[in-house]
């Protein structure tokens, strides 16, 4: 049987299951990952989402591996504006962040501060560090990558491939406005 592990909002009332190993565990630092961080970070309660040099931790799964154990009721979700496709959804109950779902996307990026401390995989690269404000330095201690890089695609179309190309759909219960 798959290992599973158990993550939660900060509150604890919205637990998801993960089953498996993650597709990876990255660090995004594109301009719509720390714009919604700031946002969902300015909410009453809610968590540190950015790390100190301004990237977003997501430890990506298929969506086939991660099940909602309780308080799906309060998912909600929000888009930065009515045009963009990808939503955010965060445990309301906290204002924890639990995840981003791009459109069509077999795969959630569930937000690292769902892991007990320490217990997070360890991301294996940066993203779209590209993006980041002129002047801003990263750390060295894994590749940042300028946009997605081929092995980033790969591992994604891999895990689309043992899913049978399927995209099963993530309990959400409304929006919210962040």
């Amino acid at each position: 049987m798959a290992e599973t592990t158990e993550i939660a909002c900060s509150c604890g009332r919205t637990r998801l299951e993960v089953r498996g190993k993650p597709i990876d565990s990255v660090e995004c630092c594109c301009s719509s990952c720390r714009e919604a961080a700031a946002r969902m970070q300015r909410l009453d309660g809610a968590p540190q989402v950015l790390t100190d040099h301004g990237s977003t931790p997501f430890v990506m799964y298929r969506k086939d591996r991660v099940r909602c154990l309780g308080g799906a009721a309060a998912l909600k979700t929000f888009r930065l504006s009515p045009e963009h496709a990808t939503k955010r959804a965060i445990a309301t109950c906290c204002n924890t962040p639990v995840y981003l779902e791009f459109k069509g996307g077999h795969w959630l990026s569930l937000y690292g501060g769902l892991w007990p401390e320490g217990t997070m995989p360890a991301p294996t690269m940066r993203t779209m560090a590209s993006d980041l404000p002129e002047g801003a330095v990263l750390p060295d201690d894994i590749p940042n990558a300028k946009t997605q890089n081929l092995r980033f695609f790969a591992r994604l179309f891999g895990a689309w491939v043992a899913m049978g190309f399927r995209n099963p759909k993530t309990p959400v219960t409304g929006e919210i406005n962040v």
